[in-house]
Order: structure tokens, then C-alpha cells, then sequence
């Protein structure tokens, strides 16, 4: 029998991520690879006590099939956290954010449409607009985030843009934040250019210092669509995900969310509605914050320990789960990673995440799912990779 595949997926490239967990299971290896919280942040013993209370309060209904919008006091939640005027009739459940990737590219990208996004961007980001055959377009990007000039440049080569995806807060894969200066340059540039925003904000809550700036969809809501999500949070395993969208696009991402499952998972919505009454996060996340700035900590430390001399650059991420370095001149990240599996580290590559051509020096590493002590070992073992690969350079 030969099946003929539809051509989008010519566009459906390998996930490196998938890879590189690949790698991290691995008997022995220190994973700086995957984007995964921690699983001890997980509430455990709350989702158990809200798992008995829905079950025995609204068993019938949690078990049963649900609106496609979303569980109505889960959606009033989402609605009553952002720090802006938001009704819940604005508000849909997904199947986690990456969905709201994927109806939002569904819903406003056609084939050939052009996309701008970030240099570098997140890569599940890429792989959900790839399908609809967009043509993607990096927009140079600096350490405060996406450089306005280059956006009216980007804007105002050929057809229009259909949207700039951006991630302001503690950005996968860099880490960087986008200014309170920026984020006004690129709202009211934005709105000069007639360019839909979609700002995804996985992150958002998990600042060390202080909070980040006001979200971009809190300064121009009519045109903006805003991505949560509660993995990052709560649980990833839940799947549960939020957009918030002006209404006038409502009705087209409902319905590419009724032909893509229906609805999100019932009992999950009415778990996470349960968890989160009184007020939960608010008592939880600082936990989340503390332990992950904690690692982040460890990990600085452990990279001017080990790798001062050496030629590699890093920043300080200001909240989140990755940090990014920079190669010395010639040496390439692709080609660094089997040295560092071999020796028992595992990071992704930064090539993937950008739309157009790379930086093949630039890598990612998460450092939320090590330990302290694992972090200290890990980067000592990522810095024998990178002193070996000098010395065969210089042999």
C-alpha cells in the first residue's frame, strides 16, 4: 500500500527537543536539555485532596464531555489573574498552550503568509506555524528583545505580516526580558503598522527579583492575542492552557478548537478550578521562585567557575527555566554535543530556534530539573567538552 502524505508534512521537521529528552534519558547523563519544571514543584498533595472533592461535589459533570470554550469557572480564573480588563467570555481553555499555538496559526496563516518572529524564538513556536506554509522571517532581536528599526524594516518588505510572535518574559531560549521601555516602542510601533501581536507568556510568573513588565495585550488589547498556560505553574501533565483574544477572533479559534478535539479535557479543567481556589498560586509560586533562582544561582556561579578563560559568553536570566551561551569564534554547538554526551551533559543546540539562518555558537541549557550539586558537575563536564574542542581546533 503507498500513502501519499499531504505535503505540509514536508514541513514537520524532527523535534530537537524530543532529541535532545532522548539524550537526557540516558543511564548517567546531567540533562541541561529539556524545557521541563521541576517535578518538585508539583502540588501533589493538592491535586489528591481536589481530586476526592470534584469527584464527590461534581463527579458526574467533570466525567462527562465539556463546552469547547472551557470550564466557565476555570475561564472566570484566567480571567480575574491578568493584570488588565479581560471578559471570560475572551477567554478559551486549550490543551495547553502549545494548542493556542496551533489554532492561532490555523486561524490567521495562510501558505506563503509571512510571519515575523524573534531572533532566536521558541522552536514549538516554529514547528506549529510550519504546517500552514507560512513564510517565517527572524527579526533581529537584542538583549531588551525585538529591535524596533528592524521590525519596520522586516514590516515593510514585500506583503504585510500577518502577526510578530513574541515571548517578552524570561524568553525560551534565551531567558532575555523584553524592557518597559521596549514594550512601549513596540506596542505603539505595532499599532502604527497595523501588525497583530501574539505574545505567549509561559514564564511570566516566575520572576526572581521582581515582576517583568506589563504584558504587551495590557497595552493594546484589541490587538493582541495573549498565550498562558498552567504547566509551568501547576503541572505540565494537566495540558491545560489558556488565549485571550479580542472577540472579534473568538468565534474562528473556537471553532478550530471544536474540529481539533472537541474540548480540553473536563475532569483536568475542574482539578485545576478546584486547586486554584483561595487564592492557591499565590501561596505556591513563591516556592517555584525560590528553588528556581536557587539553580539559577548555582549555575552562574558554576559557568564563571568553570569556563572563565575560555571565550564563552552567558547572560542573567531575571526569572525562568534557560540561560543562553555563546561559543567562542568558529566553534559550533551541534558539534560540541556529542563531546558533552560523551562526558555525561546534555544541552540543545540554538540552531533550531531561529526562523532563518543560525548562530551555530549559541546553545540552551535549563537549569530547573538539576540539583545544585548536579549543576556544579555538569557545567564542569560542558567545559571539558569545550577545552577539548580548542585543542583539537589548535592541533
Amino acid at each position: 500500500m503507498h500513502w501519499t502524505l499531504a505535503r505540509r508534512t514536508s514541513n514537520q521537521a524532527s523535534s530537537v527537543i524530543r532529541e535532545a529528552l532522548k539524550l537526557a534519558e540516558r543511564p548517567g547523563i546531567i540533562s541541561f536539555a529539556g524545557g521541563l519544571p521541576s517535578p518538585e514543584t508539583f502540588p501533589v498533595d493538592a491535586f489528591a485532596q481536589a481530586c476526592e472533592r470534584v469527584l464527590r461535589g461534581h463527579g458526574r459533570a467533570a466525567l462527562q464531555y465539556g463546552s469547547s470554550e472551557g470550564l466557565a469557572a476555570l475561564r472566570e480564573h484566567v480571567a480575574g489573574m491578568l493584570p488588565w480588563p479581560v471578559d471570560p467570555s475572551q477567554v478559551l481553555i486549550t490543551t495547553g498552550s502549545q494548542q493556542g499555538l496551533d489554532l492561532v496559526a490555523k486561524v490567521l496563516v495562510d501558505p506563503g503568509s509571512r510571519v515575523l518572529v524573534e531572533t532566536p524564538t521558541y522552536l514549538g513556536a516554529l514547528q506549529a506555524f510550519a504546517p500552514m506554509e507560512p513564510e517565517l522571517q527572524g527579526v533581529p532581536s537584542d538583549d531588551d528583545g525585538v529591535d524596533p528599526r528592524a521590525l519596520r524594516r522586516a514590516a515593510g518588505e514585500g506583503r504585510a505580516a500577518r502577526l510578530l510572535y513574541v515571548l517578552p518574559n524570561f524568553q525560551n531560549p534565551t531567558g532575555r526580558t523584553m524592557s518597559e521601555a521596549r514594550r512601549v516602542e513596540l506596542v505603539e510601533l505595532a499599532a502604527e503598522l497595523e501588525l497583530p501581536l501574539v505574545e505567549d507568556n509561559p514564564y511570566g510568573e516566575l520572576w526572581f527579583e521582581q515582576p517583568p513588565p506589563a504584558p504587551l495585550s495590557a497595552r493594546r488589547p484589541d490587538g493582541c492575542i495573549y498565550l498562558g498556560t498552567f504547566s509551568k505553574v501547576l503541572s505540565p501533565g494537566l495540558r491545560l492552557g489558556y488565549v485571550v483574544a479580542p472577540q472579534p477572533l473568538l468565534g474562528p479559534l473556537l471553532q478550530a478548537k471544536l474540529a481539533a478535539d472537541l474540548h480540553t479535557a473536563t475532569f483536568n479543567q475542574y482539578l485545576a478550578a478546584e486547586v486554584l481556589r483561595d487564592g492557591f498560586l499565590e501561596r505556591h509560586v513563591p516556592g517555584i521562585r525560590a528553588l528556581y533562582r536557587s539553580q539559577r544561582d548555582a549555575m552562574l556561579s558554576a559557568l564563571e567557575r568553570e569556563m572563565t578563560g575560555l571565550g564563552v559568553q552567558w547572560n542573567r536570566p531575571l526569572g525562568g527555566m534557560f540561560l543562553w551561551l555563546r561559543l567562542p569564534d568558529g566553534m559550533d554547538a551541534a558539534e560540541l554535543l556529542p563531546l558533552a554526551v560523551a562526558r555525561g551533559v546534555a544541552f540543545v543546540p540554538g540552531g533550531p530556534f531561529h526562523a532563518q539562518a543560525a548562530d551555530p555558537r549559541t546553545l540552551r541549557l535549563s537549569y530547573v530539573t538539576a540539583s545544585v550539586e548536579q549543576i556544579a558537575h555538569g557545567v564542569a563536564r560542558l567545559a571539558d567538552a569545550v577545552r577539548d574542542k580548542l585543542q583539537r581546533r589548535a592541533a
